[in-house]
C-alpha cells in the first residue's frame, strides 16, 4: 500500500517509533496523521510537525480507542491505516504481581484487539484498509529477561496472524512489526542489553522499513533482517535454539558493565 493519499492513526505516537512513523509518513505524502498517546505535550507537537491531529489516549481502555477512531473520522474521513503501537517496558516473571501481568496484556494485546474492533469491518465496507501492529522480535523468539514482556509480544504476533487470515482476502491488509533494539525513551535505561545484539537502531531507520514492507504488503516488517534467520534456527531444532538463549542469558547476566 502507498502512504501518499492516506488517512492514517498512530497509537504511542508522542516519541520513538510513533513519532518517526508521523514523521516519515507525512514526508511520503499522507491525506492526514492522528496520533495518540498518553503523553499530551508531546504529542501536540508531534501533531504539530505533520499538520495533524493530536487525541489523549490510554490504549489499554477501549472507550478511549473507540474515541480515537471517532475523532479521526471526524475530522478527516474513513481511516485508511491504523498503526496500533503503543507498548511499555515493565519486565517480570511467574511470580510478577497480577496487576503488572494484566497492563502487559492489555496494552500488548488487547490495544490491538480494540483498534481491530473499531476499525476493520469500516475498512472492509471502504474497500479495503492496513493494520500495522507492533510487536518485538520478542515476539518471534524470546526475552531472556522478562516472561511479561515475552508473553505480551508472542500474543500480539498470534492476534495479527489471525487478523491477516481473516481478513486478507476482504482487502484489509496486516503487517506486525518486529524489532530488536531501537533507540527511544522506552530502551533508554537497558542499551546494553540482549536485544542490542544486532546493534540499536535509530527510529528514522525503522520508519524507512516500515514503508518500505508496507509497500511490499509483507506480514512481517522486520527492521533488523537477522531475525528471519534467528527464527529458522529456532524452528529447525527446538531444543537446540533453546539451550543457545541459555547460554545468551548467562552471558549477559555475568556480563560486566562498560
Amino acid at each position: 500500500m502507498k502512504i501518499a493519499g492516506k488517512n492514517i492513526v498512530i497509537t504511542g505516537g508522542a516519541s520513538g517509533i510513533g513519532k518517526a512513523l508521523a514523521i516519515r509518513f507525512h514526508a511520503e505524502g499522507a491525506k492526514s496523521i492522528t496520533v495518540a498517546d498518553l503523553q499530551e505535550e508531546p504529542l501536540k507537537e508531534v501533531a504539530k510537525s505533520v499538520n495533524g491531529l493530536a487525541v489523549p489516549c490510554d490504549v489499554a481502555k477501549e472507550a478511549d480507542i473507540k474515541n480515537l477512531v471517532a475523532k479521526a473520522e471526524e475530522a478527516y474521513g474513513p481511516i485508511d491505516i491504523f498503526v496500533s503501537n503503543a507498548g511499555i517496558a515493565r519486565g517480570g516473571w511467574e511470580e510478577t504481581p497480577n496487576e503488572t501481568w494484566q497492563l502487559n496484556w492489555d496494552i500488548h494485546v488487547m490495544a490491538h484487539v480494540y483498534a481491530a474492533r473499531a476499525v476493520v469491518d469500516k475498512m472492509i465496507a471502504n474497500g479495503g484498509g492496513y493494520l500495522v501492529n507492533t510487536a518485538s522480535a520478542a515476539g518471534l523468539l524470546s526475552q531472556i529477561d522478562s516472561a511479561t514482556y515475552a508473553t505480551t509480544k508472542h500474543a500480539a504476533i498470534g492476534f495479527a496472524e489471525t487478523l491477516a487470515i481473516r481478513y486478507g482476502d476482504k482487502g484489509v491488509r496486516v503487517s506486525v512489526l518486529c524489532p530488536q533494539q531501537v533507540r527511544t525513551a522506552m530502551t533508554a535505561s537497558n542499551m546494553q542489553g540482549v536485544a542490542s545484539v544486532d546493534g540499536t537502531m535509530e527510529p528514522e531507520e525503522l520508519a524507512d522499513c516500515v514503508v518500505e514492507t508496507m509497500d511490499r504488503e509483507e506480514f512481517l516488517i522486520l527492521p533488523h533482517p537477522q531475525v528471519l534467520e534467528y527464527m529458522r534456527r529456532k524452528t529447525s531444532d527446538y531444543d537446540r535454539w533453546l539451550k543457545g538463549m541459555r547460554k545468551l542469558r548467562d552471558m549477559f547476566t555475568h556480563r560486566e558493565p562498560t
